[in-house]
Parts: structure tokens; sequence; C-alpha cells
């Protein structure tokens, strides 16, 4: 198999998964060298390196999941409307870990500064370097079989995890990805026809 064809592989392979368990595997430490390698090696623009990470394993992770439990409900008085909420959850403290994503802020403004012609897209531009962050670190974890999929209750949650993480108030959290080892592999995937979606001229 070509490398081509073993990055297309990976691509394919990276699924959202929610059906997880907390036995991985492969050890804490080789998934915290896959997000290593991922904040070294992802590009930013004006090569800001702005994204910052936290990953939680075990108890913390738990804790993640049990203070968006506790948030959420005391936000949604419907108990019907609360058990759909509660269920989905219940399947992310099953998980093994998360993977907090966030952007920092006073990178952003010091490059707003020093670029002000690009001033209003720097957020922008921060956005999708967090993206790219997400993807690779997705993908690698599906090259070693480590399901995820992933989440976004930021803003309901930030204030609780900055608190609790002692986050730097100039992170500002973007996303959440739980993963863990796969109990249900995801099911098939519905294509928009490629000539929908692509242009190619000359």
């Amino acid at each position: 198999m070509s490398e081509l064809q073993k990055l297309q592989q990976l691509v394919e392979q990276r699924r959202s998964i929610y059906a997880l368990s907390s036995q991985l595997p492969v050890s804490n430490s080789e998934v915290v060298k896959l997000v290593e390698h991922a904040i070294l090696h992802t590009p930013s623009s004006f090569n800001s390196q702005s994204t910052r990470i936290i990953v939680l394993f075990g108890d913390e992770h738990h804790k993640l999941w049990q203070l968006t439990e506790d948030t959420l409900r005391s936000i949604v008085d419907n108990d019907e409307q609360f058990a759909s909420t509660k269920q989905k959850i219940d399947s992310f403290k099953a998980g093994a870990g998360t993977v907090l994503f966030f952007e920092d802020h006073k990178v952003i403004r010091a490059l707003q500064e020093k670029a002000p012609l690009y001033a209003d897209k720097f957020p922008i531009w921060a956005q999708h370097t967090s993206a790219m962050h997400q993807y690779v670190i997705w993908t690698a974890l599906a090259s070693v079989n480590i399901g995820a999929s992933l989440q976004h209750y930021n803003p309901v949650i930030d204030a609780k995890v900055a608190e609790t993480w002692d986050v730097d108030r100039d992170w500002e959290l973007v996303a959440q990805m739980v993963f863990g080892a796969i109990e249900q592999p995801a099911g098939d995937k519905a294509f928009e026809p490629l000539n929908k979606r692509l242009k190619v001229f000359g």
C-alpha cells in the first residue's frame, strides 16, 4: 500500500463514534504523544500557534461530563426533554477521555496589533487553526483504533471548565473531543454527489 493510500484509508477511518468504553487499545501516554505531535506540526495562520489543549483521562474526564450534565440540568426544566440529553452525556462518560480545544486570545490580539490590516480576520483564522488541530488529532486517534466524536457544549460550560482546571482567562473553549475504545463502529455514511461539490477548470 502506498503512503497516499494509507493516508486516504485513515481519512476514511476517521468517523464520529459514539459507542465508546474506557479500555483504550493504547496507553494514555501514547495518546498524549499523538496530541503533542499534532500541536507541534499542525499549521496555523501566520504561524500563530494559538491552539491550546487540555487532555482529560479517567476521573477528570468524568468530572467534565458531570459538570456538563449539572450545568445543562440547571437550564432544562423539563425532565422528559432532559432525558435524551442525559443519555447522550452518559455515553460520553463511558469513554476514556476528552480533549479540550482552546484558542488563546492573547496571541490573537498580538497578531491584530502586528498586522492591523488583517485584524478582523485573525479570530476567524484562529478557528481554522483549531479545526485543523481537531482533525489531525481525530485522525491520529483513528490510526490507533480509538474512536472519537466532536462536541460543542461551549459557551455553556466555559466558566466551570475554566474554574475546575485553572484555565487561563485568555483561552477560549472551542470544542470537546470525547474518545475511547470502539464498542460499535459508525454506520454507513451518505455522500452528496461530487458534481454538486466540486468544479474543475483547465
